[in-house]
Formats: structure tokens, sequence, C-alpha cells
């Protein structure tokens, strides 16, 4: 399984899920207000609040926060947020996908890039590592919903495109047009995923060892810092031996 899939398990050992535990529920909410705000406030009638939604209760964030969100996107209060992303490279070439949600054009772009140049990567122009990557659907699942066949089964009769199952997960890949029909189809199969959205699947992968690791990891911990960032994905490949010296 390529590195990035694993990124999440390496977060979860690091401990980082339980200590950032208020600016992950921030962050989630702001997409379930945004998404609300754009569409009808009924998760059922509005596909991209629904995945928020689902998101937002696969990482435990509590019943009322999630209402809470909704509530708000319908006040006169609401914030206004443009949705940014911006592109750059890290250690050794990897390639960054920033994805932000800020009320603040100018100061987001000054911290995103700051953050690039302190760490030892570099911001780039709109597109500049984009064509690495594919708008895909993701769907998670633990080990234990199924064995590798018993998923991808599930998977192409649900409508997925592909399946990468590791030790850890189960990760189906499906066209992100699709992920509402194929995570619905899913549930009814298996229950209920650790894990629905919207993503960047790389379609090449920069291979990093331990020292270029730890260097990405550095990076991306600061950019995820940002209440502004709503997530980083990257392209970066790693051994098993280099992950487990992590």
């Amino acid at each position: 399984m390529a590195g990035h899939s694993k990124w999440a398990n390496i977060q979860h050992r690091k401990g980082r899920q339980d200590a950032a535990r208020s600016k992950l529920f921030s962050k989630l909410s702001k997409e379930i207000t945004v998404a609300a705000k754009m569409g009808d406030p009924d998760p059922e009638k509005n596909p991209r609040l629904r995945l928020a939604v689902k998101e937002a209760k696969s990482q435990s964030v509590p019943k009322d926060v999630i209402d809470r969100a909704i509530k708000k996107s319908q006040g006169g209060d609401a914030e206004n947020y443009d949705e940014i992303r911006y592109e750059g490279y890290g250690p050794n070439g990897v390639a960054v996908i920033v994805e932000a949600m800020t009320d603040n054009r100018n100061r987001t772009a000054s911290t995103v890039r700051s953050t690039f140049s302190k760490n030892g990567g570099n911001l780039g122009e709109t597109g500049s590592v984009a064509f690495m990557f594919e708008r895909k659907g993701q769907v998670v699942y633990p080990a234990d919903a199924g064995d590798a066949d018993d998923m991808l089964m599930a998977a192409i009769e649900a409508g997925a495109e592909d399946v990468e199952s590791g030790e850890e997960e189960h990760v189906v890949w499906c066209a992100d047009t699709d992920l509402n029909d194929v995570s619905a189809a899913l549930e009814d199969a298996l229950g209920e995923s650790e894990a629905t959205r919207l993503t960047w699947r790389p379609n090449t992968t920069t291979e990093l060892q331990l020292e270029d690791m730890q260097k990405l990891m550095k990076l991306v911990d600061a950019l995820e810092d940002d209440d502004d960032v709503q997530r980083v994905i990257t392209n970066f490949e790693a051994s098993d031996d280099v992950l487990a010296q992590l």
C-alpha cells in the first residue's frame, strides 16, 4: 500500500488525534457550517452536508456540536469563508496540496507560504502539483471489516473503482461524483465506515527515506496546526521499515 494511505495511522500512533481534538472538531464544524450555508440545511437533501456530517460522526464529534454548526449556518452572523487550494513541494520534491477555508485570504496565504519556507518546502503556483493527483472519493474501513477479497467484491458491487487493503485498514476509492452512492451501498453491506470523504489520490508518488519523512511530518503538522487549513494531502511513498522507525 502506498505510504500516503497510512498517514492517518501515523498520526494516530503519535497521539495527535487526541492532542488536537478541539482543533479537529472546529475544522469539521466549519465544513458543516459552510456546506449547510451553501445548500439545504437538511443532510438528506444536501450531499456535501451529508458527507460533512458523516465525517464528523466518524471522528466522534458530538451530535450537539453538529447540530449547532448546522444552526449557525442559518443565522445572519455566520461567517463567509472562501475555499482555497494551495500547492507546493516538501522535502525531496514531494507534492503537497493544502485545502483551506478562510475569511481572510491574505492572512492565510501569508501563513501557508511562511510555513512552507520554515519547514524546508516551497509554495508553488496553482496547478503546479495538482496534475499529480486525481480528485476521488475515499471510504475507509477497519481491517476486521473483511478480508481483501471480500472487500474488493463489496466495493465492486457498490460501484467503486479500487481497494487498497493493508494490515490496519481497507481504503476504497471511487469517482468523486459517485461517493454518496458508493458509501451508502458499502454501508448497507458492511456497516458504518471509519471515514468517508472527498480527497486527492496521487497518480505518481515520491519515495522518501527516514530523514525526509521526518521533515515532511514536521511540515504537515505545522500546516495542519493553522486554523484556516482543513486538510493536507501529499504524494509520499515510504517503505514499511521507514514507517516503523517513525
